[in-house]
């Protein structure tokens, strides 16, 4: 593969502004992402080094990225740690030390070449890795009609828990239809070694 899989670096703000704005605009953007491309792009410059420093420092979370031919980012995963202990970030409150990948992108001329996979293995690695408490679990969410991505996570080894939280609305909801949902998905430790 002609890409390097990397943890973000501090001082590269403005890389992640600029894919994390590509990615709020894919078309698949209003059922994956929590943030409209309009909410980033208001996103101050101290926003994005804050953002992209914490990510760096590697502490409460970690940033990867696929870096191609000439520098340039064409896929990113974020892994956040979540701890029993900690406030809820998203869903339901860590049972177990765990962390939460968020933020998957890999723009279009990547996919299917294995740079999505090859970020994963980085994050996951990383979770397995972390100092002091063990990190037993692994955690994502996902839309319910967000099939390709889906379909992805469970090849790579991730399971649906049987959890689920309210999610963004349906591009082509009527007012009949059922709310939608983000269905949690989780890969033990135990099964991904």
């Amino acid at each position: 593969m002609e890409h390097i899989i990397r943890a973000v670096r501090a001082d590269e703000w403005e890389k992640a502004r600029e894919i994390r704005l590509a990615a709020l605009q894919d078309p698949a953007a209003p059922i994956a992402f929590m943030e409209t491309y309009e909410q980033g792009l208001a996103h101050t410059p101290d926003f994005w080094r804050e953002r992209t420093r914490n990510a760096a420092a590697g502490v409460a979370g970690n940033q990867f990225i696929a870096e191609g031919p000439g520098g340039r980012w064409v896929g990113t995963v974020t892994a956040l740690v979540e701890r029993p202990a900690a406030a809820v970030g998203f869903g339901e409150a860590a049972r177990v030390d765990q962390t939460h990948l968020v933020g998957v992108f890999v723009r279009p001329e990547a996919r299917g070449i294995g740079v999505t996979e090859e970020l994963f293995r980085a994050a996951v690695d990383w979770s397995w890795s972390l100092p002091g408490s063990r990190i037993e679990r692994v955690r994502l969410y996902v839309h319910e009609d967000n099939a390709r991505a889906a379909a992805f996570y469970r090849r790579f080894g991730f399971v649906p828990s049987g959890e689920s939280v309210p999610g963004p609305p349906r591009t082509s909801a009527r007012p009949s239809d059922p709310p939608a949902r983000e269905l949690e998905y989780e890969l033990w430790r135990e099964i991904s070694r």
